[in-house]
């Protein structure tokens, strides 16, 4: 039976040491009970108090399960750092590492790292490893599913699946893991992926980034720190992207759906994947060989042929070239990326609750005018600072009835008042307070009842053979926790027509 010496050697550590994780949200509520099983004195850190209800339920479900933790929660709940020593700091994704309060903690000695670092440098299989802007998560479950038809056993985690830390000691070296990694995950890390793809980089997340360089590089650690043994893939239709391959200490591997990009500044030199008359192919080594029809793939959009390219590449080697047609003949989608959810009189309904950026709604907007969909667009969310040049063409191009909720509904409506170019739509918007959250029940209804009218409002403008779409060109952080809670509420409320 297999013995993973690393993890055997950090439970000999960490047994009575001090450990601080900040954050008892759902993701860190595993590596919470994980530590304090393995002997650690665990120090929850949170900035909801204990007269929250969802932070009083957390510590009642850890009391009921026999974790016995202390806590620092509420205003000031980083003062621990100040004052007290800590072994070991697990800092949440979305917290600098020049916060002052982490600072101070690790000039006492205290090692700063977090969930995903510490699973990376104690996991002994092979990792998959997925970043970019868009099509993070489509692509990694699509290496996900190809290695399990491959006949895998595999790991689904990061931003995707469950979290894996406590999970380490079954994980065996034969076994696959596949991580979809953001940049709030990669910022400071320090392990790199065995196997790592770059599916693209536009302006994102430049709310928490102090600029587009410092996002930039923390999506270079997915590879940076990769040995002669590692594997890059790089999209060759991405300026930034393609730069890349100049800091790779692995082999490098191109994708790319366009002809010109393929051929660029001798790109074509490079093992690779590409398409070619409408077959998807891999030349390695100089060898082509086709893969599939790019017609054999189920879902729609150009974003996705290039999606299948980049997760046929990763697998290279372990997956036969019938195992990833198979897939992508038989893969539906994941659950909020125009993700069908019903027909109602003729008008088909569809939820991409996904499309936090504009790029991302760009993409989709160019995916339904690819295939001649057309309808009604609700959409709004919150701004990340992001570029929105080309949304109000892309969207004009699938709606001219559009309805919109959200704190970056003055950006979606400046960008298609100056890229109409003549072309007429009807904009409707619906007022909100900026205090309605749906996670909360005393502003839930008002959450639920602004989509509702919305659907209502759709459903009257959609005509039999169109579309209504909602594709939130926003952050889900103005009226909920994630994109998830918006999207499911939304299936909801149509399934309920």
């Amino acid at each position: 039976m297999y013995k993973n010496l690393k993890l055997e050697q950090f439970k000999e550590y960490i047994k009575g040491r001090r450990c601080a994780v900040i954050g008892v949200g759902i993701s860190n509520r595993p590596l919470i009970t994980w530590l304090s099983g393995l002997g650690a004195k665990v120090v929850a850190f949170d900035r909801l108090g204990a007269d929250d209800p969802v932070m009083s339920k957390t510590i009642a479900d850890f009391r009921e399960a026999g974790v016995e933790l202390e806590y620092s929660i509420g205003d000031g709940y980083l003062e621990k750092l100040n004052t007290e020593v800590f072994d070991m700091v697990f800092k949440t994704p979305k917290m600098r590492f020049e916060t002052a309060e982490l600072v101070s903690a690790k000039d006492k000695g205290a090692i700063l790292t977090s969930e995903m670092e510490l699973f990376m440098s104690l996991c002994p299989a092979k990792i998959f490893g997925i970043t970019g802007s868009d099509g993070k998560t489509t692509t990694t479950t699509l290496v996900s599913e190809m290695l399990k038809k491959a006949g895998y056993k595999v790991w689904l985690g990061g931003n995707i699946g469950t979290p894996l830390l406590d999970q380490i000691g079954n994980i065996d070296p034969e076994d696959m893991v596949v991580l979809e990694l953001s940049s709030f995950q990669l910022l400071g890390m320090r392990k790199s992926c065995d196997a790592a793809i770059v599916t693209n980089i536009t302006p994102n997340h430049l709310d928490f980034h102090t600029d587009y360089q410092e996002y930039i590089d923390a999506k270079t650690n997915i590879f940076r720190y990769q040995g002669p043994t590692g594997r890059l893939i790089l999209n060759a239709g991405c300026d930034l992207t393609f730069d890349m391959r100049e800091i790779s200490s692995g082999k490098v591997v191109m994708f790319t759906a366009d002809d010109n990009a393929r051929k660029r500044d001798g790109a074509a030199y490079y093992d690779g994947y590409f398409v070619e008359n409408g077959k998807l192919i891999s030349v390695i080594d100089g060898v082509k060989k086709e893969i599939m029809s790019a017609d054999d793939i189920f879902i729609p959009g150009y974003h996705n042929v290039e999606n299948y390219l980049a997760a046929s590449a990763a697998v290279e080697g372990y997956v036969s070239y019938e195992d990833i047609k198979a897939v992508a003949k038989e893969f539906p989608g994941v659950p909020h990326r125009i993700e069908f959810i019903r027909e109602i009189d003729g008008v088909k309904w569809y939820n991409s609750s996904i499309d936090t950026s504009p790029n991302r709604a760009i993409n989709t907007m160019n995916a339904l005018a690819g295939r001649n969909m057309k309808g009604v667009l609700i959409c709004g969310g919150a701004d990340k600072k992001c570029v929105y040049d080309g949304l109000g063409d892309a969207i004009l191009n699938v709606s001219d009835r559009i309805l919109i909720y959200g704190t970056n509904a003055p950006f979606v409506k400046d960008i298609l008042a100056k890229e109409a170019d003549g072309r007429d739509y009807e904009l409707i918007e619906f007022e909100g307070d900026d205090k309605d959250i749906y996670e909360f029940p005393e502003t839930r209804e008002n959450v639920v009842n602004t989509y509702k009218a919305m659907i209502s409002k759709a459903k009257a403008l959609a005509k039999p053979g169109e579309i209504v779409i909602m594709s939130s060109i926003g952050t889900s952080y103005d009226h909920f926790r994630h994109f998830e809670h918006r999207g499911d509420m939304f299936r909801d409320l149509v399934n309920g027509l």
